[in-house]
């Protein structure tokens, strides 16, 4: 009779040493799965029986190692790592390849018209302003009031952003012209993901020591992680948006999409797809999802408050969101 699962297992914390990008870039291979969308509710329902059942030291039967490490990557597709609360569906990183691919496929493809740049700036955005809230950092509450703020401003600055630059390239060549899209979105970038996430910026996100003991809120932690989300989704961005111009360049003038033109959008999407399958994890990786700082990098009197009621504690930890 197979012995029972040790209940010793930091599931805590993911599978891979995460102090190495290699460890970070194959948690996030599974993070990122587009498989983990097609899960039921019945399927996410059990996963999280198991791991809640795990951390209150009670093992299903049966269960093993292997098994329990599914369930937990089952659990953290799906459910918020502060809240605990089940995310917006394609709002999860496991939706972000097929949305992706889709979305930026479709703004490569239709970018010559200002009602084409505008409709699709317009979705990108508002998909990307779902996204920074699914993946946010902390677990304070949003009002209706400062999501619907945030969603206009961020919305509106990202897609004038586009407008602005469509504008510049009317009398440049066609190929600098199919680069317009990856410098709006990452211009928009900096604009919507500070914004879909300025409460962070405002009142801070939750610090802890190595032990997840809370030690407060911080300012200065949610600066660092928000530029740390702001420079991988540009870089995530950035295969799929400046490779397949120079190869749609180049099939657009041969004889198959002078014969069949519609295939252009569905070549498109599928190049963008390849490049995002690759891009979204190794780009997560850069950085630790588990960020930390030293405790003289935060503002004088939490650092004051630490010392004086943690004075062990040097470095302090946060989710830095996705």
């Amino acid at each position: 009779m197979a012995a029972e699962l040790s209940t010793s297992i930091n599931i805590k914390e993911p599978r891979w040493d995460q102090s190495t990008f290699i460890g970070r870039a194959k948690h996030f291979f599974t993070v990122t799965d587009p498989r983990n969308i097609l899960l039921t509710n019945e399927q996410l329902t059990h996963a999280h029986k198991v791991i809640t059942d795990y951390r209150e030291g009670n093992v299903s039967p049966g269960l093993t190692e292997d098994e329990l490490w599914r369930a937990k990557y089952v659990f953290d597709s799906a459910f918020h790592p502060d809240t605990g609360e089940k995310m917006i569906l394609i709002g999860r990183m496991s939706a972000q390849v097929p949305m992706n691919m889709t979305i930026t496929g479709c703004m490569m493809t239709f970018y010559k018209t200002t009602p084409a740049v505008l409709f699709w700036q317009w979705i990108n955005q508002s998909f990307n302003a779902i996204v920074n809230y699914t993946n946010r950092s902390g677990d304070a509450p949003i009002t209706v009031n400062q999501l619907g703020t945030a969603y206009v401003s961020a919305t509106t600055g990202a897609v004038a952003t586009a407008l602005g630059l469509n504008a510049l390239t009317k009398h440049i060549s066609p190929l600098i012209g199919r680069f317009v899209p990856f410098a709006a979105v990452a211009a928009a970038n900096c604009i919507n993901i500070p914004l879909m996430r300025q409460r962070e910026l405002q009142h801070g996100i939750p610090i802890t020591d190595e032990n997840d003991n809370r030690l407060g809120e911080s300012t200065k932690a949610a600066q660092q992680a928000i530029s740390q989300v702001v420079v991988s989704r540009i870089l995530m961005a950035s295969p799929g948006m400046a490779i397949p111009p120079f190869l749609m360049n180049h099939l657009e003038k041969k004889a198959f999409l002078k014969r069949f033109p519609w295939m252009s959008a569905p070549i498109q999407v599928s190049l963008v797809g390849f490049c995002l399958v690759f891009a979204t994890p190794l780009c997560c990786a850069l950085f630790p999802q588990k960020s930390s700082m030293s405790v003289s990098r935060l503002e004088p009197e939490l650092q004051e408050k630490i010392r004086s009621n943690h004075p062990g504690v040097e470095r302090v930890y946060f989710n830095k969101g996705l």
